[in-house]
């Protein structure tokens, strides 16, 4: 027990020296080699010039495949950092056992294997707006009613029930561990996959904003992994959550005004 006066170290904190720096080590290069990748002139422009020139829908292959790879590195991105307690804490409870780095790996892979789906969704997603000839080349929308709604979309959702009980499932990680635990390499992959199924339940509208002011803007995409971020790790952030559906439903709201008018 901490003793009076003092504030006890979180449980995701309290991990074995060189375990906590190994998982961290990890953690940051690849979130930063993610991030590198995204930055102008980086390997993000690639999908850039494999853009086809024809009617935006005529995908070849090779941009199909560079789309995916662009939205599942953006996804380990955004959400890697506000994984982070989560899979401190698992590296805590592991630390000792035979393959705990294993363990520790797998978990990080069943997480980031739900944002990959997430990513292939995206891609299907992108594909349908570029028919539509919906998106401009930053991968925002050309519609301000379709902005509208995405907006709304995704205020609306702050207030959900299921928002509200996943946030908190991601805000808990020693909750979550207790409930969830499943041994062995197999079972951090399963936990990896039920947190990052969690994860996304919690987040998925958030994503779609991306497509508001473009997924190709950085400074928009690193305001919605900052928030992502808040949401998941800030203490007694829980308020701010239905202000910020607030926001976002004003702002939609706004932009549909518009069109009407």
């Amino acid at each position: 027990m901490a003793s009076a006066g003092r504030t006890a170290t979180p449980p995701w904190l309290q991990v074995l020296p060189h375990q906590r720096a190994i998982v961290v080590v990890g953690l940051v290069a690849v979130t930063a080699l993610a991030w590198l990748y995204m930055l102008p002139g980086g390997a993000m422009d690639w999908a850039m010039a494999a853009m086809p020139r024809g009617h935006p829908a005529d995908w070849s292959v090779a941009y199909a495949a560079l789309t995916l790879l662009m939205w599942a590195v953006m996804m380990a991105a955004m959400m890697l950092p506000s994984a982070g307690p989560m899979l401190l804490l698992h590296a805590r409870i592991v630390a000792g056992k035979p393959l705990s780095l294993r363990q520790c790996a797998a978990f990080a892979l069943g997480y980031l294997g739900i944002w990959t789906g997430a990513s292939l969704a995206a891609t299907v997603l992108q594909w349908g707006l570029d028919h539509g000839r919906l998106l401009d080349p930053m991968l925002a929308s050309t519609s301000t009613g379709l902005s509208g709604l995405l907006l709304i979309g995704a205020g609306m959702w702050q207030f959900t029930p299921l928002k509200r009980r996943c946030l908190a499932r991601c805000r808990g990680p020693m909750d979550f561990l207790t409930s969830a635990w499943r041994p062995g390499v197999r079972g951090s992959v399963l936990m990896g996959l039920h947190h990052g199924t969690l994860c996304l339940a919690c987040c998925w509208g958030l994503m779609l904003l991306l497509f508001v002011a473009g997924a190709m803007n950085i400074a928009w995409v690193i305001a919605i992994a900052a928030w992502v971020l808040i949401e998941k790790v800030v203490p007694h952030v829980e308020r701010l959550v239905p202000l910020a559906g607030i926001g976002l439903i004003a702002w939609g709201g706004l932009l549909l005004v518009r069109v009407a008018f």
